[in-house]
């Protein structure tokens, strides 16, 4: 029997808040046996978010902060959501792909590996590093939760140039000296939001079958 979600692009940018009541109900839908996976692709309007943490020095001074901050309920240190960035949330039950959260990383890492390869950009991982890189440079962050085995959360690749900026103003995951980069600036050829998603959405689908 095939697990492929369904993809779900939605085509202008919306809030952070309103992104997680999106998760939230389909978590719920799920659970209540109404309703089958989904993976939401999208942009956010900007916003910094950082999980439930003591720690929170990553967002440095939050005051002086160009965009808001809002604490999830994902685990990690902070960073940035905002035009130009592709964000991906994998709402599976992971009951019948064997309730395995590691698994679930290597799985949307592999995704987006593959993908960055179709679009001119040779990433990969970097050892005890969750995400994707350009040898010590970071495209893509990767945070997700689970609740009672259904997935929420995911990742977040950075396609356009326009992605960048509001990351100076933080420690991208709490890794000081980290660089961050796009597909725009790494590709060797051109690279629009548009094609990125239908690349992105074509391994997820391959990946989480």
């Amino acid at each position: 029997m095939s697990l492929s979600p369904e993809i779900r692009i939605i085509p202008e940018p919306i809030l952070y808040a309103d992104g997680l009541a999106l998760q939230q109900k389909t978590v719920e839908t799920i659970l209540a046996g109404e309703g089958g996976d989904t993976v939401f692709l999208l942009e956010h309007e900007p916003v910094y978010t950082i999980g439930r943490l003591r720690d929170q020095s990553s967002l440095r001074a939050t005051a002086s902060l160009p965009h808001p901050v809002f604490e999830t309920n994902r685990g990690g240190q902070a960073t940035y959501h905002g035009p130009g960035q592709l964000v991906g949330y994998p709402i599976l039950d992971l009951n019948p792909r064997g309730r395995d959260l590691h698994l679930h990383l290597r799985i949307i890492e592999d995704a987006l590996i593959a993908a960055c390869a179709d679009l001119g950009v040779g990433a990969g991982r970097r050892d005890g590093m969750t995400g994707v890189w350009v040898e010590d440079r970071k495209l893509a962050s990767i945070g997700v939760g689970v609740r009672k085995w259904v997935s929420m959360h995911g990742f977040a690749i950075n396609v356009t140039r326009e992605s960048l900026p509001p990351f100076l103003s933080i420690t991208p995951c709490g890794l000081d000296g980290v660089s961050m980069t796009c597909l725009e600036a790494e590709s060797s050829i051109p690279v629009t939001m548009t094609a990125a998603t239908g690349m992105i959405a074509k391994h997820l689908l391959a990946c989480f079958a």
